[in-house]
């Protein structure tokens, strides 16, 4: 798998949906990933079908360890989503996906479908799964549909995750039928349009798949995960400010994002205290 050029990697992702960054990750990278997951595996089991009842996820990937940072704002990644979002565009997902033995397909999904936008459209948000072990056809390795990202609502049947289409078996067979199985060693990416059918295959192995996901939005749309809860300020002050801007430390024209008229960096500086609380009003009512 030889590296594209990002010219022919957005047209790959203009074409069919999604395309790779071989050697995405270094050979030091990917002991350091496999040795954090060692630490960190065994509590986060999936809580229902999507999620994975034989799978561990775990969330807010990038504040576990400065390896995560410098991953998420890896130039290689950033060059795709600068050419397909707006500036200053937000992290919405980072997460750890380990799928294990006896682990049955996911349903098929897109990764922005939550943003009611009919279809066809441009995406929303631009994905990211890296192999932390090789992906096969076997042992749960994703599997996409090429093309489905330029689908409209009614081929898409009606927008699926209306709750109806995961239980018409027809319906099923018919995406297996166009679904091609994502084969890949380790340390390699997958990027795909936000509007991409997909799935985690089943895992008929005896061994893991480990993987990540990184995922980039528009600096317009809600991100997935609130990393402004999910991560205490005093850490986010010791990231890099390509970092922070992800995390939505950042301001979209003309002021979306504003903390009480302040740029969002204000948060992150020591004894910051927000303007509505610096005063107590005096008046009882």
């Amino acid at each position: 798998m030889q590296q594209a050029t990002v010219d022919q990697q957005l047209e790959q992702l203009d074409e069919v949906g999604y395309t790779f960054i071989p050697a995405f990750l270094s050979a030091t990278q990917l002991r350091q990933v496999n040795t954090l997951y060692d630490a960190m595996l065994g509590s986060h089991r999936g809580r229902n079908n999507f999620e994975g009842n034989s799978t561990e996820r775990i969330y807010t990937l990038v504040a576990r360890h400065r390896v995560f940072q410098d991953i998420v704002e890896d130039a290689r990644v950033l060059a795709l989503c600068d050419a397909v979002l707006q500036p200053n565009y937000l992290l919405t997902a980072s997460q750890a996906i380990v799928i294990g033995p006896g682990e049955t397909p996911q349903p098929w999904h897109t990764d922005d479908s939550f943003y009611p936008i009919p279809r066809p459209r441009p995406m929303v948000s631009l994905s990211t799964i890296v192999a932390v072990e090789d992906f096969t056809a076997d042992n749960g390795g994703t599997e996409v549909i090429p093309g489905s990202h330029r689908w409209d609502d009614e081929k898409i049947a009606g927008h699926y995750h209306s709750g109806d289409i995961e239980t018409d078996p027809d319906y099923v067979r018919r995406l297996a039928g166009l679904a091609v199985p994502v084969e890949m060693p380790a340390g390699t990416c997958l990027v795909f349009a936000g509007t991409l059918l997909h799935r985690g295959g089943a895992n008929n192995g005896s061994g893991t798949r480990r993987a990540f996901s990184n995922q980039y939005c528009q600096p317009w749309a809600r991100p997935q995960e609130n990393f402004f809860l999910a991560i205490p300020p005093g850490e986010v002050a010791g990231m890099s400010a390509t970092v922070q801007s992800l995390l939505g430390y950042s301001i979209h024209p003309p002021f979306m994002g504003q903390v009480s008229a302040y740029h969002p960096l204000r948060a992150l500086q020591p004894g910051f205290v927000p303007p509505a609380f610096r005063t107590k009003l005096p008046v009882e009512l």
